[in-house]
């Protein structure tokens, strides 16, 4: 929005989810979620719906897939360059299934 006095940092392209999104250096992963569509970041083993919670590393309901790194914290990880992020369904488990249905 014009007039904030804020400025997005360069732009770079990530996949979510097998999907290539533009994203901006500076802004976590949790945001360039949000800022694609989704506010869902993972699901339960139960398949119920998490997303960005305290902002701050602290209470995992943001954990995704990063690289093919599971939990990890996309509220406190910074975007970079062609990183692959995807949806964490269950617990922590490097072979739990994932997926983009619903997202």
């Amino acid at each position: 929005m014009p007039g904030h006095g804020l400025e997005r940092g360069a732009g770079l392209r990530m996949r979510i989810d097998g999907q290539d999104v533009d994203a901006y250096e500076g802004e976590s992963i949790a945001a360039a979620v949000m800022a694609a569509g989704g506010l869902e970041l993972r699901e339960t083993d139960h398949h119920d719906p998490r997303g960005y919670f305290c902002g701050m590393g602290v209470c995992f309901d943001c954990v995704m897939i990063v690289d093919g790194v599971p939990n990890t914290r996309t509220c406190v990880t910074f975007v970079r360059d062609g990183m692959t992020v995807e949806h964490q369904i269950g617990a922590s488990s490097a072979d739990a299934p994932t997926g983009s249905a619903g997202h």
